[in-house]
């Protein structure tokens, strides 16, 4: 029951949203929804934590400790997201900016999009995971679209059309798995429930195995941001409003992964752990190379967030690789806070870009004397980007490069570091010209001091506080991580 309630809860938002439009109190009840799916997915991880799996949906739907924690990462994300959408849709209304017809349009597609990526987190066929993914791909890009600029509506064909490759590509892989768990007495689309195809791994054609997953990985790895099919990611990024584009980084980069995830131990036990950690190390590095360089010359404020989602998904990739269960905790850590972080940092970008008039980063100086609130928040959230204590994205990045040295990856480590030194050179640069020099630095018209409503600080504190506690007290999520680590690392 609680496994079925997850995905309604954002569908029942939605359909009220259609049914009687957009309206301040229904963008609340989005916000409230979101929050409920927060506590439906510590009640799943409760449940499932020490457990076996739960079931609902007809079969459909299945929750384990991998997909629970997914579950509060994605509303956690989604709260944040739902938060700044509710205050600045309505005053995107009560200024004229937008439509109401636009603002219902957009609650609706939010919601959508957050059941959907809930469904492929909860499927218990790897079918199902596919269709949930495609769906997000078609209602994001009309988010991505949702100003109707032109550079909006460049962005979500560019978006559509790379990802909708991807996702090809993704089906071909799971089009061949079903193939090979057939023919060793698979029966239907049974043949593709994520226990049944664990259960019948060993059995798999080899071959037909290590295609299948190649091509989920450079298929779901598209959707992911990995490179080289990452292109779509900044444009999307840029051009999305800013609560999109914290769903976009903070979540669906982190389903798409998820499905790479669920793969995993089905090819472990086929073909050995050779074979998928040379994918996953070949993707990684090569993210990492990309972001590395392109973040360098970087001259857009959300660009540069995008480009570092690219960064950190190539550490994900790595950490991925290792395939042990402390690695894969750490990644499932990193997942955790590289969504509140992004997500933060998203949306305090599009709060500094409505207050500058740009998004260009030399058309933006001396933030943090100017909007000392807002320019601290991006700052402490660049900080939290960098991986710097006390905040949880070092205790994971540390907890992984040592989880890839012990299995063997030293070199991968050491690599890993050399990009990320360029990483943090750049974004520090780019930081210190956003954050610092004298108050009258800023565009023409900017007062020395921009007060910040609470309703915009109090979410994004509470965001960068929460990734602050889970790098120093992790215990709540230990046993969490550890038993969401066993399902890909048994």
């Amino acid at each position: 029951m609680v496994v079925t309630c997850v995905v309604l809860v954002p569908v029942a938002v939605g359909l009220v949203t259609v049914v009687v439009g957009w309206r301040p109190w229904v963008a609340w009840a989005a916000v409230a929804s979101d929050a409920a799916v927060v506590g439906l997915g510590a009640t799943l991880a409760t449940l499932t934590v020490h457990g076996p799996a739960r079931t609902g949906g007809g079969g459909i739907l299945r929750a384990d400790a991998l997909s629970a924690f997914m579950v509060v990462v994605i509303g956690g994300v989604a709260l944040l997201a739902s938060t700044a959408s509710a205050r600045t849709v309505a005053a995107d209304v009560a200024t004229g900016r937008s439509p109401v017809r636009h603002a219902s349009q957009y609650g609706v597609l939010v919601q959508a999009f957050v059941a959907a990526m809930l469904l492929a987190v909860l499927a218990a066929n790897a079918g199902v995971l596919w269709v949930a993914v495609e769906a997000t791909t078609v209602v994001t890009a009309f988010l991505v679209a949702h100003r109707r600029t032109r550079g909006a509506l460049e962005a979500s064909w560019k978006y559509l059309v790379i990802c909708s490759v991807g996702i090809a590509l993704a089906f071909l892989g799971t089009v061949l798995t079903y193939l090979a768990a057939s023919r060793v007495g698979g029966h239907g689309l049974h043949s593709l429930d994520w226990v049944s195809l664990d259960a019948a791994a060993h059995r798999l054609d080899p071959g037909a195995v290590r295609l299948s997953f190649a091509l989920v990985v450079f298929g779901y790895g598209t959707k992911a941001g990995l490179a080289p099919m990452h292109s779509w990611l900044p444009d999307a990024h840029g051009e999305a409003p800013a609560p999109v584009s914290a769903l976009l980084s903070g979540a669906l980069l982190a389903v798409a992964f998820y499905a790479i995830l669920r793969f995993r131990p089905i090819v472990d036990a086929a073909v050995g752990p050779a074979f998928p950690r040379a994918l996953l190390v070949t993707a990684g590095l090569l993210s990492l190379a990309v972001a590395a360089s392109l973040l360098i010359a970087q001259r857009d404020l959300k660009r540069l967030l995008a480009y570092s989602s690219i960064e950190h998904m190539g550490l994900v990739a790595l950490g991925a690789a290792a395939g042990v269960p402390a690695a894969v905790a750490a990644v499932l850590l990193q997942i955790l806070g590289h969504g509140l972080v992004k997500g933060a940092l998203f949306i305090a970008s599009g709060e500094i870009v409505a207050g500058e008039g740009t998004s260009r980063i030399d058309g933006i100086r001396g933030l943090a004397a100017r909007r000392p609130v807002l320019g601290g928040i991006f700052g402490l959230g660049l900080l939290a980007l960098l991986g710097m204590p006390p905040f949880s994205l070092f205790a994971s990045e540390l907890a992984m490069f040592r989880a890839e040295a012990a299995a063997g990856l030293g070199w991968v480590v050491v690599a890993a570091l050399a990009a990320l030194a360029v990483v943090v050179l750049a974004v520090v640069a780019h930081g210190r010209h956003l954050l610092l020099g004298p108050p009258g630095a800023g565009p023409p018209g900017a007062g020395p001091s921009a007060p910040v409503r609470w309703t915009v600080s109090v979410p994004l504190i509470t965001a960068l506080s929460l990734c602050g506690l889970v790098g120093v007290v992790a215990w709540p999520l230990g046993p969490l991580l550890q038993a969401a680590s066993r399902v890909v690392a048994p």
